[in-house]
């Protein structure tokens, strides 16, 4: 979900360090700057890119956001298709994006706040340069990721049509009980969805999360009436909509193979939705189900770099092995708190067991953080 509402205070301030680390850890090439890198210098009314042209190939973005507001930046190609992003620079920080870019004409964009069409620039790329895809291995894992997304988006669909169904016939525990088995299909693929613009914060947004005259929509509006309110009056038209929003996305991403970055950088950022997001406990913030999503955050993940394994496992099996490792950590962690068929509500939680799965998650971010740079051959 590309768009956060970072003004809950659920945690104390030494959990929310920790949190911290989860979401900032391990971004590549932090050491000398490479000589493709482009500055991004964001603040709350600004987004300065070093340079508005480039040559095709993959590049470096480095974004230090200098002002109040938590900030995302992105590269967007036409139709506001992502092709790169990286959200939650919290003031002070800087954050890196490795994004590959054939010829054509993009837009960056810094969005403070988190919420809008963000503070944008055209960017043009020219030439010719050979495409990571071009690699057989890396192409290979393009597909085999498509492979999975269309196993997932089969139950999304069919999970949110049982879920909007519930609502429309006014099934206040029905609906609750479909809620976070619906979600998690959606969380397992979010790295494609992200890649529909607008269906994403339509569908996952939370409320605060939208810009002046946006309505809130989607899982969580609907999540808000159930629990808050304990009905489903009024609740029909968002549960139309988030149906026909689900279908289309799992149209749309039954026609998209991401690139090998845009599958690197996915599986990272399903752990900082973790850890900037579940982990916190605003995902889900009336029904507490933020667990349901955190292991299909993981298992998406998990997904993603099984695709990539092939690969990386020439390009640096030492890392495959690490990742390995942090994986079953994470799941083991995660696996405690499973009760039936699900999972422990979020507020049933101590701050104690909270540090332990994000000190888990931190491990695990910073080994998944380096794929895109062996990826790209950085």
């Amino acid at each position: 979900m590309s768009v956060r509402d970072r003004r809950l205070p659920l945690l104390t301030a030494g959990l929310l360090a920790a949190l911290t680390t989860a979401a900032c850890g391990g971004d590549p090439g932090t050491g000398e700057e490479a000589a493709d890198t482009i500055t991004v210098a964001a603040t709350d009314d600004a987004c300065d890119v070093a340079t508005g042209e480039l040559a095709a190939g993959t590049h470096r973005f480095r974004v230090t956001n200098s002002g109040d507001q938590v900030t995302e930046f992105y590269v967007y190609a036409e139709g506001d298709r992502v092709m790169g992003e990286v959200e939650n620079i919290a003031p002070g920080l800087t954050r890196e994006l490795l994004v590959e870019l054939p010829a054509g004409g993009y837009e960056t964009a810094c969005k403070p706040g988190m919420v809008g069409d963000g503070i944008r620039s055209a960017l043009t790329v020219t030439g010719e340069a050979a495409q990571l895809s071009e690699d057989e291995t890396l192409a290979q894992a393009g597909a085999d990721y498509q492979r999975y997304v269309r196993s997932q988006t089969g139950a999304l669909v069919e999970q949110t049509t049982a879920f909007a169904d519930a609502v429309r016939a006014g099934d206040v525990e029905g609906a609750k009980a479909l809620f976070p088995v619906a979600r998690t299909y959606w969380e397992r693929i979010e790295p494609v969805a992200e890649v529909f613009g607008d269906l994403d914060p339509r569908i996952d947004g939370r409320e605060g999360d939208q810009a002046e005259g946006e309505d809130f929509t989607g899982y969580h509006r609907i999540e808000q009436a159930l629990w808050v309110d304990g009905s489903t009056e009024g609740m029909a038209p968002y549960a139309d909509q988030l149906q026909a929003d689900v279908q289309e996305v799992a149209g749309l991403a039954d026609e998209t193979t991401l690139d090998p970055l845009q599958l690197a950088n996915g599986a990272k950022a399903l752990l900082d939705e973790i850890a900037t997001g579940k982990i916190t406990g605003e995902e889900d913030r009336y029904s507490h189900t933020d667990l349901w999503d955190f292991a299909a955050n993981l298992e998406g993940s998990e997904a993603a770099v099984q695709a990539l394994r092939p690969y990386l496992e020439e390009a640096d099996p030492d890392l495959v092995a690490e990742i390995d490792e942090r994986f079953a950590a994470a799941e083991a962690e995660l696996e405690q708190y499973r009760t039936g068929d699900g999972w422990v509500l979020y507020d049933q939680l101590t701050q104690e067991q909270l540090r332990g799965l994000s000190d888990s998650i931190t491990a695990l971010t910073e080994s998944v953080s380096r794929v895109a740079a062996v990826v790209a051959g950085r």
